[in-house]
């Protein structure tokens, strides 16, 4: 399935500014929803429907994210998460990137990869969220 460049939430560089992330020891966390994400209001994963949980998916996965820099470039890189339905799981489009560790905000947005279409995953279908040589970078 083709899946988009990452997208920022915009509030994510205000947030950056602010020491709301540590992308280094903080949890980034991915998560499925069908609800379309915008990049310019959204900015907690509250404001994101989850997809419900059951059937394989468990709910938000972390993304085992490290930093690693070369010159001025910082790459955020991560484990891609794979989801093993047992059952019907979704629909879904998206995925998204979220801190689970900060308390205030709450479970701030950094940015969200679209699908294309919805996806429906049957009873042994395995879903990865793939990223590649890295979750996103920052230049």
């Amino acid at each position: 399935m083709p899946v988009s460049a990452f997208t920022k939430f915009e509030k994510f560089s205000e947030d950056l500014s602010k020491k709301v992330h540590n992308l280094d020891t903080d949890t980034l966390s991915v998560y499925l929803t069908n609800a379309t994400p915008n990049a310019a209001t959204h900015s907690l994963k509250s404001d994101i429907a989850e997809i419900s949980t059951g059937n394989g998916y468990t709910g938000p996965q972390d993304s085992q994210n490290v930093v690693s820099r070369s010159g001025g470039v910082t790459s955020i890189v991560g484990t891609d998460v794979v989801i093993t339905a047992s059952g019907a799981v979704g629909p879904f489009r998206y995925a998204i990137l979220f801190n689970d560790t900060p308390t205030s905000p709450l479970d701030p947005l950094v940015g969200f990869w679209d699908y294309g279409a919805a996806i429906t995953l049957q009873s042994s279908d395995v879903f990865t969220v793939d990223f590649g040589t890295s979750l996103f970078t920052v230049t």
